[in-house]
C-alpha cells in the first residue's frame, strides 16, 4: 500500500508522496501512474519528499511524462504545508534541497495548519546562455517574436525550467490554446519546449495571466509563471516589485527584492484528498 496526499497551488494539483519511510523503485513509471489524468486521480506531477544531509528535506517532483523537474514554485510551496501538517517537522521556517538549489520557505500556521506559505524561488535567470533561446542576445527581453498573425514582444526568463511571458491588451478574451501551443512548439527559437506566460497590466501593483504550461496545454495556476510576468513586467518599466497577480486559480503575491535579487512568492496551498492504494495490481515496479 502506498499513501499519497493530493494538493492544489493556485489549480495545479500535484500528488505528494513520503519517501523518508518508504523506498519506492521505478520512478519514471510510477510518475506516469500516479499523474495519469485518466485514472480519476488527476495530477499536474509527482513530488517525493526525502531526507537531506544539506537541508530539511528534499523535493523531488516528476512531470506526468515521467521526467524528474528541477523546481517548480507551486508544487514547492504545497510541499511546504505537505511536510508541516503530516508532521514531518514542527518547524515553521525551513530548507528544501531541489534540483535547481536550496529554497528557503515560511509558514503561517492557524489551528495547527500551515495556511500561507512564502516561498523564496531564487534570482531569475536572463542570461540567453543559460536559457535555451535560439540567439546571440546576451539577454532575450522585449524582442519581437512573430506568432501567425500577431507579434509578441517577448522575455525569456529561468527557474531551472524555462519560461516566457509578454503582455497583451485582455487575457480573458485571448485564444491562449492557439498562440500558446504555437509558442511551446517554436523550435526554431526555443530548441526546448517553454512555457509560455500571457499578462495584462491592470496596473503597477496588479497583472492578470494566463498560462500555456509545456506539455499540458492551459494551466489554471502556475507560480513560476506568476513570477515570469513579474520580472517581465519590472524589466520594462510596467510594474512595481510588489505585485499580486491573478490567474484562474487565485490570486498570488510575488516580490522581487532588491537587495538580495530573490522573488518572494506568498500564497495558500489547500489539501484535495488523502489516499491509500494498492499500486502491485496496477503498476509494475519490479
Amino acid at each position: 500500500m502506498m499513501r499519497f496526499t493530493k494538493m492544489q497551488a493556485y489549480g495545479n494539483d500535484y500528488v505528494y508522496i513520503d519517501a523518508i519511510h518508504q523506498e519506492l523503485p521505478n520512478l519514471p513509471s510510477l510518475a506516469r501512474f500516479v499523474s495519469d489524468r485518466h485514472f480519476a486521480i488527476g495530477s499536474d506531477g509527482m513530488v517525493l519528499v526525502c531526507p537531506s544531509e544539506k537541508c530539511d528535506f528534499r523535493m523531488r517532483m516528476f512531470n506526468p511524462d515521467g521526467t524528474e523537474g528541477e523546481m517548480c514554485g507551486n508544487a514547492l510551496r504545497s510541499v511546504a504545508k505537505y511536510v508541516y501538517d503530516h508532521r514531518l517537522t514542527d518547524k515553521k521556517e525551513f530548507y528544501i534541497e531541489t534540483l535547481g538549489g536550496i529554497k528557503h520557505l515560511w509558514l503561517t500556521v492557524e489551528d495547527g495548519l500551515a495556511v500561507n506559505i512564502r516561498a523564496d524561488i531564487g534570482e531569475p535567470v536572463l542570461d540567453t546562455k543559460i536559457i535555451p533561446v535560439n540567439t546571440d542576445l546576451s539577454q532575450f527581453i522585449e524582442q519581437p517574436v512573430a506568432v501567425k498573425d500577431k507579434t509578441f514582444n517577448i522575455t525569456a526568463v529561468s527557474w531551472g525550467n524555462p519560461h516566457i511571458a509578454m503582455f497583451i491588451d485582455n487575457v480573458a478574451d485571448f485564444d491562449v490554446h492557439f498562440y500558446g501551443k504555437e509558442l511551446e512548439y517554436m523550435t526554431s527559437l526555443f530548441p526546448n519546449k517553454t512555457n509560455v506566460t500571457f499578462a495584462e497590466l491592470v496596473n503597477r501593483d496588479y497583472i492578470k495571466m494566463r498560462e500555456w504550461e509545456r506539455g499540458t496545454g492551459e494551466t489554471i495556476g502556475c507560480g513560476t509563471g506568476c513570477a515570469t510576468a513579474v520580472v517581465a513586467g519590472v524589466l520594462t518599466g510596467r510594474c512595481n516589485r510588489h505585485v499580486s497577480v491573478e490567474q484562474t486559480g487565485g490570486v498570488l503575491d510575488i516580490d522581487w527584492n532588491e537587495t538580495d535579487n530573490h522573488l518572494y512568492m506568498t500564497g495558500v496551498s489547500n489539501t484535495v484528498f488523502e489516499a491509500e492504494i494498492d499500486i502491485s495490481s496496477v503498476w509494475d515496479n519490479r
